[in-house]
């Protein structure tokens, strides 16, 4: 494991800048929305425009039966992460529901 110093984590904790974490979990329309399968297409593709806007910068479905749906993680404010929730398909038609955390972290850190 490499060693990491004091002074080298002082350094790096004054680059963190704050996102958002949205949770995505099943809503009461889930399981039984007639119109589900196109809705859920519909809500990739938002997320596809999203990734490409630079507005989320990582998403991850979730592929086992765990409660949630799927994590995010916008950059964007707090009030811009709701207001884009609040105008996602899948949670207009109660598909989904949604948690937001603010949280920190490094710019430019990616999955591997």
């Amino acid at each position: 494991m490499t060693a990491i110093t004091d002074e080298y984590m002082q350094q790096m904790l004054t680059k963190t800048k704050e996102y958002h974490i949205v949770l995505l979990k099943p809503g009461p329309r889930a399981v039984d929305h007639p119109d589900l399968k196109k809705l859920l297409w519909e809500h990739a593709r938002r997320n596809f425009s999203l990734r490409a806007d630079g507005v989320l910068s990582i998403v991850c479905p979730i592929t086992a039966e765990t409660g949630l749906s799927g994590i995010g993680i916008f950059n964007t404010s707090i009030e811009e992460t709701k207001n884009i929730m609040d105008g996602d398909p899948g949670v207009q038609a109660a598909i989904f529901v949604y948690d937001i955390h603010p949280c920190r972290s490094f710019p430019g850190d990616s999955l591997p």
